[in-house]
């Protein structure tokens, strides 16, 4: 049997610890953790530095558009030793002979026709860095959503929490009135261990709960990128609301205009054209400038001379056109409209996967919005069975195991409602997701 000296401890004990922990909470809501998130979270930081990348490489230069200019300086020298047989019959020879030569030039060049490479690469480069902005968008919007998520379940453990702890209250209770029923000789030992071995059980699921809300913390702290990880930031809303106004023609119409993962199948399909013109380039003729001004200066101890300058300015021009290549070409142009073709088929298969998504989480939505006014109502009747249930076992009318099996009743209703509105929930934030409207949302 419990003392119930025991009792009191621990429940002053439970008591001390949640003071404890209040002092170090801190309460923000859904917005300010996504805030925080979009600031320090290190997934979507690498995914913004990507797109910085993509951003540097969107230039005329780097498309091939633009001149280049170098500045070149050289030094070379070269030690022989010479036999000459001249004509006359003598011979002549040296030995160590030292020539030296030093140039410095400046060379510029330019490709001023390539088969319009340099204009479809430039298109190519911005398409890429317009992809490397979607790309963060995914990504923003993966991070809202697993935050949401974790938020609303957050709060719907806290709420099965607290059921768990008004289970304790009742078990407690009862456990108190058949210790007083034992001592006074009107109850027996089995009902007595009965009340017990409940109140244990309630006071472990509760505990098993407790570890529950401590993972989820933990992880909301981790989307967040918390230096510590043991912070005790939570959630400052207490309940879940579910917004029953979606509808589903204005969200499928939405899906193929703002759905994130559509528009990525579109540009990817904008970069595979790209990729096809670029190999047709390469049939046109190209046409090169090419212009430099050099100064050289050269020691020599075999020459007439011992030393000379030179400067003066080249120029050049290149035309050239690729006539045969192995059919190489005729290849790759194969193989790039293949790629086009499975690009095409790669977006209408996203369209129908997003609209295959849409339709089952929108189901999953309305059934649970169905399902929310019945299960409310199942609870409030629930918890007056249980004010009854239990006046009426404090007269003694009533068992404790019948007044165990609706306690039960009241914990599967509370369970049940809570786990519809969670579900309800994140079919929301899917659905806002696919439309492409959670950044408008949250």
């Amino acid at each position: 049997m419990m003392n119930p000296l025991k009792l009191l401890f621990s429940s002053l004990l439970i008591l001390a610890f949640s003071y404890y922990g209040a002092i170090a909470q801190q309460y923000l809501t859904l917005h300010e953790f996504i805030d925080i998130a979009l600031e320090q979270n290190y997934s979507l930081r690498i995914v913004k530095n990507q797109e910085r990348i993509a951003g540097n490489n969107f230039t005329r230069g780097n498309a091939g558009m633009l001149p280049s200019l170098d500045l070149r300086s050289s030094f070379s020298g070269n030690i022989n030793n010479t036999n000459q047989n001249l004509r006359d019959g003598n011979e002549f020879s040296m030995r160590g002979i030292h020539n030296t030569t030093f140039n410095n030039a400046l060379q510029g060049s330019w490709m001023l026709f390539d088969g319009f490479r340099g204009q479809i690469r430039y298109a190519q480069l911005e398409e890429l860095k317009n992809m490397s902005e979607l790309n963060t968008r995914i990504q923003i919007e993966n991070l809202i959503a697993r935050l949401a998520s974790e938020y609303y379940f957050y709060i719907q453990q806290t709420q099965q929490f607290s059921n768990l702890q008004y289970a304790v209250d009742i078990s407690r209770e009862r456990l108190r009135i058949e210790q007083e029923h034992f001592l006074l000789g009107s109850g027996s030992k089995v009902t007595l261990l009965q009340a017990e071995v409940t109140l244990n059980a309630d006071s472990s699921r509760l505990e098993l709960q407790y570890e529950v809300l401590r993972a989820s913390r933990i992880r909301l702290a981790e989307l967040m990128a918390l230096p510590d990880l043991s912070e005790n930031i939570l959630p400052a809303d207490t309940s879940i609301m579910v917004n029953p106004g979606l509808m589903y023609a204005e969200l499928k119409d939405d899906v193929f205009k703002q759905n994130a993962s559509v528009l990525a199948a579109y540009q990817n399909r904008k970069i595979s054209e790209y990729e096809l013109e670029l190999i047709r380039s390469r049939t046109y003729p190209y046409l090169n400038l090419s212009s430099g001004y050099g100064y050289t200066f050269s020691t020599s101890q075999s020459a007439a001379w011992e030393n000379q300058h030179s400067w003066g300015m080249n120029y050049g021009i290149t035309v050239g056109i690729n006539l045969y290549d192995g059919r190489n070409l005729q290849r790759q142009k194969s193989n790039a409209r293949i790629e086009l073709e499975n690009r095409d088929l790669i977006l209408e298969r996203t369209k129908q996967e997003s609209t295959a998504d849409l339709l089952t989480i929108y189901n999953v939505y309305a059934n649970n919005l169905r399902l929310l006014d019945l299960e409310t109502q199942n609870l409030a009747a629930a918890r007056e069975n249980v004010e009854i249930a239990f006046d009426r076992y404090r007269l003694g009318a009533l068992s404790g195991f019948e007044l165990r099996e609706v306690q039960k009743n009241l914990l599967e209703a509370e369970e049940r409602l809570l786990s519809i509105q969670y579900q309800a929930k994140m079919a929301e934030i899917s659905l806002l997701q696919i439309s492409g409207r959670i950044l408008e949302s949250f």
